[in-house]
């Protein structure tokens, strides 16, 4: 069974979101944010620049979470984005955020969390647009890890590598088709051996989105407890 924090990480490591050898980086000696590799970041800036030029986007995806010595846990979900909006959907939970609140609906527990919508924050759940800016970041380095075929797709894989040794995460693969600029995988390795995997499966962009889809009701929940957290 699933914890909800390894639940509530796996969101965030989509929608994110955000790839095959840690050892490559260490083999280069990448020890600091200044030695990421200037050929993924020129390809990361390109697919930043692709997925921030849409008003809105709406995704279909897979996740996939595997734990040692435990059968492998899967699920599809849902994701619509517009600016600072998105809601996020899993089978066992709800993420939605009207850029100014966030609410968490844990089904199983009937529990809803309330909290501020902070873009400073890094709390356990990362926004979709975290996940194209994650390179930008000084927590890590990063460097292109090979090429692929797949299909007709050539595919890209970008590795990244936490600077902090207490990081959870041994790495974060991401794989890019490197002529359209489309994400099709992220992975997080852990350091106790979880991977979740993130696979898009569908993405449209620039769809006029209901309002409604970023607030939250309490008639999804009327028998929820509902924990407001805001300031």
């Amino acid at each position: 069974m699933l914890s909800q924090n390894t639940a509530l990480i796996s969101l965030g490591i989509l929608v994110g979101l955000l790839w095959t050898t840690a050892l490559v980086a260490q083999e280069r000696q990448y020890t600091s944010h200044a030695d990421a590799d200037p050929e993924a970041t020129a390809l990361l800036d390109a697919v930043r620049h692709k997925y921030e030029s849409y008003r809105s986007l709406e995704a279909r995806f897979k996740l996939t979470i595997e734990i040692p010595e435990e059968a492998p846990y899967e699920d599809e979900g849902y994701l619509a984005q517009e600016g600072d909006r998105y809601r996020l959907e899993l089978s066992d939970q709800l993420i939605v955020s009207d850029g100014q609140s966030v609410w968490v609906w844990l089904k199983a527990n009937e529990e809803v969390q309330i909290n501020d919508a902070d873009p400073e924050d890094e709390g356990e759940v990362w926004t979709p647009r975290d996940l194209l800016t994650i390179y930008e970041s000084e927590d890590f380095v990063y460097v292109l890890a090979g090429t692929a075929r797949e299909g007709k797709r050539t595919l890209q894989a970008i590795e990244f590598k936490p600077l902090d040794r207490d990081s959870e995460y041994s790495k974060v693969r991401l794989l890019v088709d490197k002529n359209t600029h489309d994400i099709l995988r992220v992975t997080t390795f852990q350091k106790d051996g979880t991977r979740m995997t993130l696979e898009l499966l569908s993405l449209t962009p620039d769809r006029p989105l209901d309002a409604s889809l970023f607030t939250f009701s309490k008639s999804l929940c009327p028998t929820c407890h509902y924990e407001d957290l805001r300031l």
